[in-house]
């Protein structure tokens, strides 16, 4: 506690000076001209919520009946953690996704010889037949013994969502039922439809990754049902997630695989056929692209819902030294933590999933920004539509650091190709592009991230898109969210690419038609 306390206000000195020269006026003509400045985010951001300090890692929404507010618990990262005690559960509240209020620390670390001296993912519930919340929780050992196990499910309980007593008579080890002793974490928590609770957790019987299985009638006692199902190859599932959503099943997780890192999902018509996905490395995937979700800068992703709309939240990881290239492509991986990031998980009628950006995130950038075109080669203007070559772009005047962009391109074929950029100034030798690229000879599409310019690398492995099929009329309904570095582009309610662009805020942005032609049309830029 002295050690958190000592960090903030130190940060909290600093607040006034460092907010205050964010942008400084050092004579820049920040208005009239298309230099690349260096700027730097905002301590705290407000949409894609970052703490003031530190990150966010694994977020554990939770809706509460209560107060009928989401309740998203995340283990907070601090830039320097404490050796063997770290990443605490802290909370943040939000009536929709878009905005939020710090509820700060929910459940301490323990002590360095005690259990869960560091904490790892978990998920909340309510029993309405009690009153009592429960986190679940894991506990991490700081330098177990051979005798002792590295990984425990924990838990808290509260009766206001406010103070909190761990349960020091509760805790389930993997080694009890036959499953790892150092790999047994992220439990995750519903009900079947007869009611009956169910709990699964992150594990490994052997040398096979599996979600083990225990089943409760009370919430108090819990007893082993064996495997849930087993994780294919040499795959391990993090933070799984399970619900019903119409007449589907489905589980939402996280593949730890270095080469994949991404959050996917399975589904089934009953908790069977769920189940029945993975049997003998069967491969029964959802959907043509294996579930993925998003890209590997969203990553942890777990949902709640009010019943009405399920959102799901996710972290898109920090760059090291802000190096927009250092994606973390396998067999490297992103880094730990960083903002977390907020999609509505929509049904489609064959029952896959697809993200979409929420209404209420969509509403709140609601202030007119005033856009203006700074430069561009081979494009013309027609009836405020903007006609675009192959090779042509259009240079814009300076975002805000938050910024929602929103325009329809009409491409001329299955082959054009055309892009969004960030980062640019008419002076930039490198820049960042969101391109919308052919594949498949036109039958597909996909999302690259490319550093483009005279001295970009171009192409960047490891933060492209899963694919999508062309639109049969080659119209593209694109939406941009940017809150500081993180950014998130929507096309069609089909595809979702979030990433991480530092650079964004207080410089140009471009428009860019890459191969083909395609015709820019309803270009929209607003703020708040």
């Amino acid at each position: 506690m002295t050690y958190l306390l000592t960090a903030v206000l130190a940060l909290s000195a600093m607040t006034a000076c460092e907010e205050k020269d964010l942008y400084p006026d050092t004579g820049k003509d920040w208005e009239g001209t298309t230099d690349f400045f260096l700027t730097e985010d905002e301590r705290q951001f407000a949409t894609y919520y970052k703490p003031y300090v530190g990150n966010v890692g694994d977020p554990m929404p939770f809706y509460d009946p209560v107060s009928s507010t989401f309740k998203v618990l995340y283990l907070q990262d601090f830039e320097a953690n404490r050796e063997g005690t770290y990443h605490p559960i802290w909370g943040v509240e939000t009536a929709d996704g878009a905005s939020y209020v710090s509820l700060g620390e929910i459940v301490p670390c323990g002590t360095i010889d005690e259990q869960d001296a560091a904490l790892g993912t978990g998920c909340a519930v309510y029993d309405e037949q009690n009153g009592l919340y429960y986190i679940y929780y894991t506990g991490n050992k700081y330098l177990p013994s051979s005798s002792e196990s590295g990984q425990v499910v924990m838990r808290a309980v509260s009766r206001d969502f406010k103070t909190w007593t761990k349960d020091l008579t509760f805790s389930l080890r993997g080694i009890d039922d036959g499953y790892s002793r150092n790999d047994f974490r992220d439990p995750c928590i519903f009900q079947d439809d007869d009611g009956r609770w169910h709990m699964l957790v992150s594990t490994m019987k052997d040398t096979k990754g599996v979600l083990a299985e225990y089943v409760s009638d009370d919430l108090d006692s819990w007893t082993c049902n064996g495997d849930f199902m087993p994780m294919m190859w040499d795959r391990f599932y993090e933070c799984p997630d399970v619900f019903k959503m119409g007449e589907w099943w489905y589980m939402v997780y996280s593949e730890k695989h270095s080469s994949i890192r991404k959050v996917q999902y399975f589904k089934g018509k009953t908790i069977d056929e769920l189940k029945s996905c993975t049997l003998n490395d069967a491969a029964v995937w959802p959907d043509s692209h294996e579930g993925f979700l998003d890209t590997r800068a969203f990553y942890a992703g777990k949902t709640a819902s009010d019943g009405k709309t399920r959102l799901i939240w996710g972290w898109c990881p920090t760059r090291t030294g802000m190096d927009n290239t250092e994606v973390g492509a396998a067999p490297a991986e992103p880094n730990w933590g960083g903002a977390m990031v907020c999609h509505e998980l929509r049904q489609n009628e064959d029952g896959t999933l697809v993200c979409v950006a929420p209404e209420s995130v969509k509403a709140k950038y609601a202030e007119n920004s005033d856009m203006k075109v700074m430069s561009g080669e081979g494009y013309r203007l027609e009836n405020g539509d903007y006609i675009m070559e192959s090779g042509s772009h259009i240079l814009f005047s300076r975002l805000s650091a938050h910024n929602k962009i929103t325009f329809t391109a009409g491409a001329g074929g299955t082959g054009a190709k055309f892009a969004v950029s960030f980062a640019r100034g008419g002076d930039s030798e490198k820049y960042y592009s969101i391109v919308v690229n052919p594949e498949d000879e036109g039958a597909n599409r996909k999302i690259n991230f490319e550093e483009a310019g005279p001295e970009g690398m171009g192409f960047i492995e490891g933060i492209d898109s899963y694919k999508f099929p062309t639109p049969q009329d080659n119209i593209y309904n694109v939406t941009v969210i940017t809150d500081n570095s993180v950014c998130t582009v929507y096309i069609n309610d089909t595809v979702v690419f979030t990433n991480r662009i530092y650079g964004i805020a207080r410089n140009c942005w471009s428009l860019d038609c890459l191969e083909g032609n395609v015709t820019i049309s309803n270009l929209s830029v607003t703020e708040y």
